[in-house]
């Protein structure tokens, strides 16, 4: 299948437990609704929702849970790690003196980078938002 040509205005850019909250409803109350608030503002702006790829590692380990996974994504686009995204995430730790234990916080926020505009949905705003912090384009909402 040929690749869909990006869509245009803001997205959400889903990490690890952002995803799982919305793939797991009946176990995440408060998360799950301010993840489907944050989601519809970005719907009502023409917007879009995106999963970088590498969180699909931490959220698909069983048969099962990507089963699960496999609902939300659906209408959610998983995007590849490219070399751009890949030689950001690295950017990114370098400059916040990060080690390799953040690399998949630095993709997502890497991910996000590469968006006209963007907002990243994280329970993990400690290290999400360092990385994010020189981004202009880039908003870190917590699902807490």
């Amino acid at each position: 299948m040929p690749p869909a040509e990006p869509p245009v205005g803001p997205a959400a850019v889903l990490d690890a437990e952002a995803l799982s909250v919305l793939a797991s409803p009946r176990e995440r109350g408060a998360a799950l609704r301010r993840a489907q608030a944050v989601l519809e503002a970005i719907e009502r702006r023409a917007g879009y929702a995106v999963v970088p790829a590498p969180i699909l590692a931490e959220t698909s380990r069983t048969r099962a849970r990507r089963a699960v996974i496999d609902r939300v994504l659906q209408s959610v686009r998983v995007v590849s790690t490219d070399r751009v995204i890949a030689e950001t995430a690295g950017v990114l730790l370098e400059a916040t003196g990060m080690d390799s234990a953040n690399a998949i916080d630095a993709f997502v926020v890497a991910t996000a980078a590469q968006m006209p505009e963007a907002v990243i949905l994280t329970a993990d705003v400690d290290d999400i938002a360092p990385l994010a912090a020189s981004l202009r384009h880039v908003e870190v909402q917590a699902l807490a």
